[in-house]
């Protein structure tokens, strides 16, 4: 369990030129890969959608090393409803909050030196007005949980993460898997967790031996898998082993294989020009208005 890595959290986006901006000019991370798909993906990553959708892979760093956000866009659909289930990320960067000055981007400071910054689609981002210290900015994410003995039991004694805090009387806990990376943080939201539709979904990765492992604890736990162990395909890129879990409150974790996903989350330096070009060739605002119609909200 030593070697299991947090990779990414994926979000569903509706506006892909607004929200690129977000990260791209407030945050400042930079695009690692973007892809085009023509159709949905085996394991559900843009959601129960079937038609063509694109995933854009933006971080401060390499995945090896960085934690990041896969941004995917399903063609057609310009909103998503939020729920309680995601409650933010939290990353150091006095840069950041310097730049969502300059752009004069709503912040609100939540406590001494802590502001709140909302994404596109209602996405909550929380920036330490600190230097960045640490390798990766990024410091932790934060998930709604109903009871949170039994999310941390969980996530502890069954995905073998380190409980780094737990505070009963904020009914809050801090988990991860190694002191370097981006951590978890659970905390309670005194009822049940509501994953709207824009519900999303943490990604780790571990020796791809030890899934079918993860998959047979599952099971004889009792506990919910979403896709059984499965191989995901990307065209001229290497072929990916996955397997996808629910927590108890639904929170949605994949389980990738760590080998051949380094190489397929290698940075593509044509990244950033692959994702303009694509939003260049969008045409769907254009052709939604010009038939004075909106895009769908899902």
């Amino acid at each position: 369990m030593a070697a299991r890595r947090a990779l990414h959290f994926v979000f569903k986006v509706g506006d892909r030129a607004r929200t690129a901006r977000f990260y791209r000019e407030l945050l400042g991370m930079r695009v690692l890969r973007h892809e085009e798909f023509e159709e949905g993906c085996k394991a559900s990553c843009n959601g129960p959608y079937d038609g063509k959708w694109s995933k854009t892979m933006v971080g401060y760093g390499p995945e090896d090393n960085h934690f990041v956000a896969e941004l995917t866009y399903n063609y057609g659909i310009g909103e998503y409803r939020l729920g309680n289930d995601f409650l933010g990320i939290t990353l150091v960067s006095s840069q950041a909050v310097s730049n969502a000055k300059k752009m004069g981007w709503p912040l609100r400071e939540v406590t001494s030196g802590v502001f709140e910054a909302e994404a596109p689609g209602g996405y909550k981002f929380y920036l330490e007005d600190k230097e960045q210290l640490r390798q990766d900015p990024v410091w932790k994410v934060t998930l709604g949980v109903s009871n949170l003995q039994k999310s941390v039991s969980y996530w502890s004694g069954l995905l073998g993460m380190k409980i780094y805090e737990k505070d009963e009387e904020k009914q809050r806990a801090l988990l991860g898997y190694a002191d370097n990376q981006c951590k978890l943080e659970l905390k309670a939201v005194g009822g049940a967790v509501d994953h709207g539709t824009a519900f999303g979904r943490i990604a780790f990765s571990c020796a791809k031996e030890e899934l079918p492992s993860i998959e047979a604890l599952m099971k004889k736990e009792n506990q919910k898998i979403l896709t059984p162990l499965v191989s995901l395909d990307t065209p001229g890129k290497a072929t990916v082993q996955v397997v996808i879990l629910a927590d108890p409150d639904g929170h949605e974790i994949c389980f990738v294989g760590d080998e051949a996903f380094r190489e397929l989350s290698k940075v593509d330096p044509n990244g950033d020009k692959l994702l303009d070009d694509a939003m260049a060739a969008d045409n769907s605002d254009k052709w939604f208005a010009e038939h004075n119609r909106k895009k769908v909200s899902a």
